[in-house]
């Protein structure tokens, strides 16, 4: 039961004439292929590590019964709030226990040892939520915003500004590439840093400016914008997006009961090689096994609604049940037993 999104109203305008947010409409990626994936069951112990707009968490809560439980993580205060209007609208008399933690699923462990609770499905969606657009900390390249794309409070944690600011510039192409994978990463670096020189880089429009000067012409007239790859390896840094996602997948393979699920919808191929890593590696140590060969993919009437989910990817594991490996018997071949 995801909440009903309002569609956007059209861009208004900034003082230097950059479109300020409209009123952002999210579609939740993948949405019946992760909840089926999941296998969820009435008394399951549910965990949506990462809320965003609530869709996944709207349809978990409405496959749970009286006696499930269903923990909501995320780290922007706002999710929570969609989430508890979800929750609101389920009658009391059906309603699963449900806890809805402002924090980041890199705590996964912490949260799960407060809550006492030993899940049996938890899902990750690792894409961020279009809500993020209006938020007004500089994770649209299309508004005039500070720049800090951070998905929790601000103060006192680095900021897109402070990385593009302080970082020299052979790291901050180190970064551009190695995160957002930038052709680019060496020439908008340069850009950036000789920007830097004559005036701090504050905003997303400062930021959009010296990426233009540091990309090629030809590059700023295709169907994504220049600023898409900066702005995602920046995001990714400044929220330590692998770190955490490294950590929280970690807790989840390892508490995870026989016969649970854990299930990652990655987006881009850096945080996918690191999902198809780890999964890999927990069935060679025979911890469970995967339960497709391949990733299961938006279909072309998803595509066709929603072309952002274009390079989704929902991998999904399966505890306790190894993969059967095929026994020969040598001993009817005794030339070569």
């Amino acid at each position: 039961m995801p909440i009903p999104s309002r569609r956007p109203s059209g861009p208004r305008r900034s003082h230097n004439g950059m479109d300020m947010a409209p009123v952002q409409r999210h579609d939740t990626v993948l949405l019946k292929e992760a909840v089926d994936a999941l296998e969820v069951t009435a008394g399951d112990v549910v965990v949506d590590a990462t809320l965003g707009g609530a869709g996944h968490f709207g349809a978990l809560l409405a496959l749970l019964g009286k006696e499930g439980t269903l923990v909501g993580i995320d780290a922007d205060k706002d999710a929570l709030v969609r989430a508890q209007a979800v929750v609101d609208a389920v009658p009391e008399d059906v309603r699963p226990t449900v806890h809805l933690v402002n924090g980041n699923f890199r705590d996964l462990a912490v949260i799960l040892d407060e809550l006492e609770l030993t899940p049996t499905k938890v899902l990750f969606d690792l894409g961020w939520s279009a809500f993020h657009l209006t938020s007004g900390r500089g994770f649209s390249f299309r508004t005039d915003e500070p720049l800090l794309m951070t998905y929790g409070d601000p103060e006192g944690v680095t900021t897109a500004a402070d990385l593009v600011n302080h970082l020299s510039e052979s790291s901050l192409a180190d970064l551009l590439w190695s995160l957002g994978e930038e052709r680019f990463a060496r020439s908008i670096a340069k850009s950036i840093v000789a920007v830097r020189e004559e005036k701090p880089i504050e905003t997303t429009a400062d930021l959009v400016a010296a990426i233009g000067e540091g990309a090629p012409s030809w590059y700023q007239h295709r169907k994504i914008h220049p600023a898409t790859k900066t702005f995602q390896a920046l995001r990714i840094a400044v929220n330590d997006e692998l770190g955490a996602l490294r950590e929280g997948l970690s807790v989840a393979l390892e508490r995870v009961p026989a016969g649970g699920r854990v299930a990652v919808i990655t987006f881009h191929s850096t945080e996918d090689r690191i999902v198809k890593t780890m999964l890999r590696e927990a069935v060679d140590e025979g911890r469970g096994t995967l339960a497709s060969r391949k990733p299961v993919a938006p279909s072309a009437a998803e595509l066709e609604k929603n072309p952002r989910a274009r390079s989704a990817k929902l991998r999904t594991f399966v505890a306790g049940a190894p993969a059967v490996k095929n026994r020969i018997n040598l001993t009817s071949f005794p030339a070569y037993a």
